[in-house]
């Protein structure tokens, strides 16, 4: 049985070991000149003009779980379209119920203003 997984295994050291074999060509054979400009911290194409650990307002964080849990949210979307024949009226259904909850939720967010950037 284990003969079954000696192609994986193969494939894993062949994977790897290639890997590691470009990233030492590049490496190697890379320019190495590094200057100021380029050991300069980024950001944004300008220098760093406040504490890096100074606090992000909680709105950026609302908008970015709301993109997140929307985005996630639609991907679901992808396997039903597809398998939609074969689920028939009964998967429709579910689906437009879980659209209609979505659909809630994000008027919800729109009228607390949780969509508002200022």
């Amino acid at each position: 049985m284990l003969e079954n997984y000696i192609p994986i295994l193969i494939f894993l050291g062949i994977s790897t070991g290639l890997g590691v074999v470009l990233l030492l060509v590049g490496v190697i054979l890379g320019p190495q000149n590094p200057d100021a400009e380029k050991n300069s911290p980024y950001e944004c194409g300008f220098e760093a003009f406040e504490d890096t650990r100074m606090k992000f307002d909680v709105r950026y964080y609302l908008v970015a779980i709301l993109f997140i849990i929307f985005d996630l949210e639609i991907a679901f979307l992808f396997p039903w379209a597809v398998a939609l024949d074969g689920i028939g009226m009964f998967g429709f259904l579910a689906m437009m119920i879980f659209l209609a909850v979505l659909v809630v939720g994000f008027i919800y967010e729109w009228k607390k203003g949780a969509l508002e950037w200022e």
